[in-house]
């Protein structure tokens, strides 16, 4: 991502404070910047980087709330606030389920948490607001352009993903806010979205409300305290009415059961699938992680079934450790 003092946004995209019902520059106040250092050896490293950063949100006294990705694996977090003020973070949870994380801060922010809203009552073609660290100068007035589905290929799946545009440049972990600048969602993705007939990129944010249920767990335990979810280390996308495997995770489940690059997944446990989402709900129906997957490849013409021993994919991050 670029560095934050080297852009902003035109005046007329910026929330204007005094149409607003909420004070932006407290709400702006909330909003840190998040730097974390990942080790090389870390199982993320090679797709997600060593050096990471984006934003993160205040949502409780020395707790702040951002997208999981950002922080797995990571052996130093930085949180540095609206003020310049620099505190060290501990990474206290990643949630595989939702992609949240959060990060106990291990010193003072003096920022006012931000207030949560609800997202199953933000409705298309509303008003919101993204807002990243750095001021109004980073903060976007928006539309919610759509609520969906939405299925990642990382075996990630979530309901009623919020999707706005224009685009931030800046999304991962930026504040989606209302009207009321309470937190609707967390910025997760850039994405393509079909707006009046054109392709314009947007951000995905993962809705608050998937939050509420897990969050006293995730701050006492570090876990959902759901069942985690069975891991194939598959990774599939849609082409042409297909479901298409684009790679498998080096020495994962899939890998190990002879599932390869461009096979075609065809049925899960006897099923016919051709959607990533019904692939993904189809094998997360037959049991938590450890639960073995029969899967029907189809290969060059070939007709193949394989099971794979799933694990939890928690199993293979590296822990936090208190420095």
């Amino acid at each position: 991502m670029s560095d934050s003092t080297e852009w902003s946004f035109p005046e007329k995209q910026r929330p204007d404070p005094s149409a607003l019902r909420f004070d932006l520059t407290a709400a702006l106040d909330a909003v840190v910047a998040i730097r974390a250092e990942i080790p090389e050896s870390a199982f993320t490293a090679g797709m997600l980087g060593t050096d990471r950063g984006g934003n993160g949100i205040v949502i409780q006294d020395g707790v702040v709330l951002t997208i999981g990705y950002l922080i797995t694996e990571a052996t130093h977090i930085w949180i540095t606030t609206q003020r310049g003020v620099v505190v060290p973070g501990y990474p206290l949870a990643y949630d595989q389920a939702t992609g949240f994380g959060l990060i106990r801060a291990l010193g003072p922010l003096a920022a006012t948490p931000l207030a949560r809203g609800r997202s199953a009552d933000c409705r298309r073609g509303d008003r919101v607001f993204l807002l990243g660290h750095g001021g109004r100068s980073h903060s976007l007035a928006a539309t919610l352009a759509d609520k969906r589905e939405f299925a990642g290929y990382w075996e990630y799946l979530i309901d009623d993903a919020l999707i706005t545009t224009p685009a931030h440049p800046e999304w991962s972990g930026s504040a989606l806010v209302n009207e009321d600048g309470q937190l609707l969602g967390v910025g997760s993705l850039l994405v393509q979205e079909a707006v009046e007939g054109r392709s314009v990129q947007g951000n995905l944010s993962v809705p608050i409300d998937l939050l509420e249920p897990i969050l006293d767990d995730l701050i006492a335990t570090g876990r959902s305290g759901l069942l985690s979810r069975p891991w194939m280390g598959l990774y599939a996308g849609e082409s042409q009415g297909q479901l298409v495997v684009g790679g498998v995770s080096p020495g994962g489940p899939a890998d190990k059961a002879g599932v390869r690059e461009s096979d075609l997944v065809l049925e899960v446990a006897g099923k016919r699938v051709t959607t990533l989402s019904a692939f993904l709900r189809a094998v997360w129906r037959l049991g938590p992680a450890g639960t073995r997957i029969p899967l029907t490849l189809a290969r060059e013409g070939d007709v193949r079934r394989v099971e794979l021993a799933s694990v939890d994919r928690n199993s293979l991050l590296r822990g936090p450790s208190l420095h």
